[in-house]
């Protein structure tokens, strides 16, 4: 009986190990947001963003939040967008929906905040932006509006 009872013990592993291991490949992947040095720049309306180093970023998985003075935007940029509430048309680079969706190291990319936008960009105010991609966070840059 002994026998048995090992050859149903060792069946009984190895149907386990197999649903544990169909269950491992089925599990969803996590993403993982990608690693880039960005700088910050703002003149008057306009907001610009300079991939510095590191991975390219995928614009469409990314959320942009924007403050100044520490409140945020009462319209937030829709990346990537063209027109929208509370910004001017044509933002360059990858914010651009014309535009490749992938900002690369070397690129900027720039958009212009509307004056029928609250609070308002103004040389000597802090702005901040906040950038994530699939909801984890790539960057947060702080920066000094400079008159244009």
């Amino acid at each position: 009986m002994a026998p048995v009872a090992g050859v149903l013990l060792l069946a009984i592993t190895v149907v386990l190990a197999g649903g544990v291991a169909a269950a491992a490949l089925d599990a969803p992947t996590a993403t993982v947001a990608p690693s880039a040095v960005l700088s910050l720049s703002a003149t008057d309306d306009r907001i610009a963003i300079e991939h510095r180093g590191g991975d390219p970023i995928d614009v469409t998985a990314v959320t942009v939040r924007v403050s100044v003075d520490g409140e945020p935007l009462d319209e937030q940029p829709p990346v990537p967008f063209f027109s929208a509430a509370g910004f001017h048309p044509g933002p360059t680079g990858p914010f651009n929906s014309a535009s490749d969706d992938t900002l690369r190291v070397g690129e900027t990319t720039t958009f212009r905040v509307a004056d029928t936008n609250d609070p308002t960009l103004e040389p000597g105010r802090s702005v901040t932006v906040a950038i994530s991609a699939h909801g984890q966070p790539v960057a947060t840059l702080e920066t000094v509006v400079e008159p244009g």
